[in-house]
């Protein structure tokens, strides 16, 4: 019984561990959609502010968040993949560890 109990409050701080990492990443993710290439495409394509965006600026700045967010989607995927392959070996050494 008090065994169960230990494992189950187990499972339940490292559920509430994975939903924290998860929230954490989230916020990464939106950091780096919404504020950096905002700055760094603003820094880049806008020279002189002034009232409106010249046609040069608007193509400027779409182009520069089009290539902002192919670059954040490769990377993205890129690093799925690497978390999905680690904790597919984890899953492989623990179940070889336990059969021993």
């Amino acid at each position: 019984m008090h065994v169960e109990r230990v494992a189950d409050q187990n499972a339940r701080k490292e559920h509430l561990m994975q939903q924290v990492r998860s929230d954490m990443a989230l916020a990464g993710a939106q950091t780096l959609i919404e504020v950096l290439p905002n700055e760094k495409c603003f820094l880049k394509c806008i020279t002189k502010p002034s009232t409106s965006l010249s046609a040069w600026e608007q193509g400027c700045l779409g182009h520069c968040m089009d290539r902002y967010m192919e670059a954040f989607n490769i990377v993205s995927r890129t690093y799925v993949q690497r978390l999905s392959q680690e904790a597919e070996s984890m899953r492989g050494n623990s179940s070889s560890s336990s059969s021993l």
